[in-house]
């Protein structure tokens, strides 16, 4: 694979508009989880952005009101009203922004892709910290270790027991890459000190990460890092990332397991695979609904130019997957599909709850929003 696979044609960039400003959410997160009313799933709107010759990767909101993204060009936007209007707050070119977390309105990671992969990426710095917004960022010290780059990032929030109290525990992972070499940053106290993993006798590539807790994850990986040879593979942590297991490989060649979803951070998830078989038209998804411990194939599509990016639930029953063809949905956990009015190779979604329920974004050639609300 090659960084052309992930290039939209010059006339799908030449499309690229920007329309219809949604209504800004309550500015107050929602206290617990409760059940989504049904959902419109072409509900979906475009908001106003400046316009990249290509696809955006990723999309994180630091709570209902503040958010950001970042393009291949090392430009980082941000909003302070929902998503209604976006302002440029630093840009680095040279930078590849492949990935941004944001724990509030202020303090954030931003994820390199790093160098040796995509042209015109000259920064060797896989991972920065933020604690202005974004209006600087400062390399995470990694003690003179580091890994080549990053694609994903999890911030996760725990609890220890220190003197008999319960305290917080902020734990973050960053992990990559596409192309490989594969490695994870890991943090167990909110970014301030960082160990590496050395991933490469593992995986090729690991292309998203997601934890439960300080000592169970998972990576989405692929076996090698070259598309052809590549099989889509998932593995599994209990102790922290010292050593990992396979629960999941899906046999077949040009695979990749893109991005994952666990709505609510409970068993149910699901991943995107990723396939450059340009034979194949059967488009899968995989489903866990014991942590990841196992995983089933669930078809999404019999449409050879649908090749998955991002995947985003909002339930356990109700989600979205972003395609080169555009967008699909399903409210019935997988069990069928059908196309929605999401624009194409939408790479990731985040979901943000407020009061009234939540609204989930998606960022690719455009950034989209679908607002839900709660069944009582």
């Amino acid at each position: 694979m090659n960084g052309k696979i992930h290039a939209l044609s010059a006339a799908l960039a030449a499309s690229l508009m920007a329309s219809c400003a949604a209504v800004p959410p309550a500015p107050v997160q929602a206290p617990a989880e409760r059940a989504i009313a049904p959902v419109d799933l072409a509900a979906w709107q475009t908001l106003p952005t400046e316009a990249f010759p290509g696809k955006r990767d990723s999309i994180s909101f630091g709570n209902t009101m503040h958010g950001w993204y970042g393009t291949g060009a090392g430009d980082l936007f941000r909003t302070q009203d929902g998503g209604a209007s976006w302002s440029k707050v630093a840009s680095r070119p040279g930078t590849f922004v492949r990935a941004v977390a944001f724990l509030d309105a202020e303090n954030g990671f931003i994820g390199n892709v790093g160098t040796d992969y995509y042209p015109g990426v000259e920064d060797e710095t896989p991972l920065y910290r933020t604690r202005d917004g974004g209006a600087t960022w400062q390399a995470v010290d990694l003690g003179g270790q580091t890994i080549k780059g990053v694609c994903a990032i999890d911030i996760v929030t725990s609890e220890r027991i220190y003197q008999g109290n319960l305290e917080p525990r902020t734990v973050i992972h960053a992990a990559g890459r596409v192309g490989g070499p594969t490695g994870i940053l890991r943090s167990v106290d909110g970014g301030e000190t960082w160990s590496v993993i050395d991933m490469s006798a593992q995986a090729g590539m690991i292309l998203d990460i997601k934890f439960f807790d300080e000592n169970t994850g998972l990576v989405f990986a692929a076996t090698t890092s070259s598309s052809r040879d590549a099989e889509g593979l998932v593995l599994r942590t209990t102790d922290g990332g010292r050593t990992w297991s396979e629960v999941y490989r899906s046999g077949r060649p040009h695979e990749l397991i893109w991005k994952a979803s666990f709505p609510g951070g409970g068993d149910v998830g699901y991943a995107t695979v990723q396939s450059y078989d340009q034979e194949r038209a059967t488009q899968l998804v995989i489903k866990t609904t014991d942590g990841g411990r196992s995983w089933q194939e669930l078809e999404m599509a019999q449409n050879a130019q649908a090749r998955q990016f991002g995947i985003g639930f909002i339930d356990e029953s109700t989600g979205f997957v972003g395609t080169f063809a555009g967008g699909y949905a399903t409210n019935d956990g997988g069990a069928s599909w059908r196309e929605v009015p999401i624009a194409r190779a939408a790479n990731k979604f985040d979901v943000v709850r407020t009061p009234s329920g939540g609204r989930i974004y998606a960022i690719g050639t455009e950034v989209q929003v679908l607002d839900f609300g709660f069944a009582d």
